[in-house]
């Protein structure tokens, strides 16, 4: 696993919808597969939501979020609105994913993780 998660395009921070339906499950999935290919570093979403000043502090200072929502919902979105810190969000649904409806497999979640990539 990769340890660094910078490059040319400095340090990166993954927070990950992990919600019950599918679409959550793809979202956390492609989170882990992204970090796990060096892209980004995952945390805590929920840190952020319960407004931890580490967690914030910590969102503030890298050089890019990266938000990944499961469904329109967009938890995530809301959460970092709400405490006003800038990123980058990916809904799965506006991929193709439909929610209920889309068995998550090595495919799918290759499939929109190397979308993901290709746009951070």
């Amino acid at each position: 696993m990769a340890e660094c998660s910078c490059g040319n395009n400095g340090v990166k921070l993954i927070y990950s919808c992990s919600g019950a339906a599918n679409t959550g499950y793809l979202a956390d999935s492609v989170s882990r597969k992204l970090m796990k290919e060096g892209k980004g570093k995952m945390t805590c979403l929920a840190a952020i939501g319960a407004d931890l000043s580490g967690f914030i502090e910590s969102a503030k200072s890298v050089d890019k979020n990266i938000v990944i929502d499961g469904c329109p919902v967009a938890c995530g979105k809301k959460i970092f609105e709400k405490n006003e810190l800038k990123f980058n969000h990916f809904i799965l649904t506006e991929l193709g994913v439909e929610k209920g409806k889309t068995e998550i497999t090595e495919e799918v979640i290759n499939k929109i993780s190397q979308e993901i990539e290709n746009k951070i």
